[in-house]
């Protein structure tokens, strides 16, 4: 059976992916901070698709936890979902300075070493993939999320670039950006989303789906839903100050 290694595994758009690629056959190794609630989502996963599903508790703002991590990609995934990530509850100069590098450590150093430690073994065996997890705030202006989503998908598009002239037509590397999902995120990032339209919500199973059926055409940077599709191309079209005024009002009032 393939193997997928999907970081931020138990909870939101990562539990989504876990799910659905268990349902696909695939053994699945689930990284996340939270021991109990990882062998717990282990369970039920084995328990309803057996499949194996193998738990890795570590934190990929420490050290430690991020070469634990690295030393399992390298052990060998087929396809490894790099979801990990977390907001801020203020805006810069509102948080804290250390919890701003943390936050640039989980979305761009992890996402780099870990693509790093995966792809090797994908390229000698002639196949597997890569999805970055980043978001419509790559193309909008929200501050150090924002600048580390926007990170995420020229880093993608880059690597996958240097991975086609390598010839590895069947290894993919893919940066995933959705817009607003139901999810914890928002709640544990203490933001106030009770104003966002609701044709703005985006079901997570949809965006998993969306991302692997992008994934296996080769699309570099997946955009679910219309409306976000919209949204993205206006943001190209539109004065750059502009775009930073409305964005930055948009879903940034914090409880």
């Amino acid at each position: 059976m393939p193997t997928a290694l999907i970081t931020g595994a138990t909870a939101g758009i990562g539990s989504a992916f876990a799910r659905r690629l268990a349902s696909d056959g695939f053994d699945l190794v689930l990284l996340a901070r939270d021991a109990e609630r990882l062998d717990r989502a282990a369970r039920e996963l084995g328990d309803v698709y057996a499949v194996r599903a193998e738990v890795l508790a570590a934190d990929l703002a420490a050290d430690e936890g991020l070469a634990a991590a690295e030393r399992r990609v390298r052990d060998g995934v087929d396809l490894l979902v790099n979801n990990a990530g977390f907001g801020h509850g203020g805006r810069f100069l509102d948080v804290p300075l250390d919890n701003e590098l943390r936050m640039l450590r989980v979305h761009c150093e992890a996402v780099l070493r870990l693509t790093h430690a995966a792809l090797p073994g994908m390229l000698e065996r002639g196949r597997g993939g890569v999805v970055n997890v980043s978001s419509t705030a790559a193309f909008l202006v929200r501050g150090t999320y924002g600048a580390s989503k926007a990170w995420v998908v020229s880093f993608s598009k880059g690597v996958a670039e240097d991975i086609a002239a390598r010839g590895g037509h069947d290894v993919r590397v893919m940066a995933l950006c959705p817009g607003f999902v139901r999810t914890e995120f928002h709640e544990r990032a203490g933001m106030d989303v009770s104003g966002i339209p609701e044709a703005l919500w985006l079901d997570k199973d949809m965006v998993v789906d969306t991302a692997l059926r992008d994934l296996r055409r080769g699309v570099r940077v997946s955009v679910p839903g219309v409306q976000y599709k919209a949204v993205v191309g206006l943001s190209r079209l539109v004065p750059s100050s502009l775009v930073g005024r409305v964005s930055s009002r948009v879903g940034r009032r914090y409880d």
